[in-house]
């Protein structure tokens, strides 16, 4: 099986890039993360994010 992530640094650095992307973009549309919860939320949306507009560059 081959794998198609990052490896271990390559996740971290998408995590925090993605934080900072999903930051930006809530900041955009106007919503604020509040708590933990609210900053977790935030950073996995720009996480998942960057993995999409990653993945179609890729291909």
């Amino acid at each position: 099986m081959k794998g198609r992530g990052f490896g271990l640094l390559g996740n971290i650095a998408v995590g925090i890039v993605g934080s900072v992307v999903g930051g930006f973009v809530f900041s955009l549309i106007g919503i604020s993360a509040v708590g933990m919860i609210g900053s977790i939320v935030t950073a996995t949306a720009g996480a998942v994010l960057l993995l999409y507009v990653v993945g179609l560059i890729k291909k």
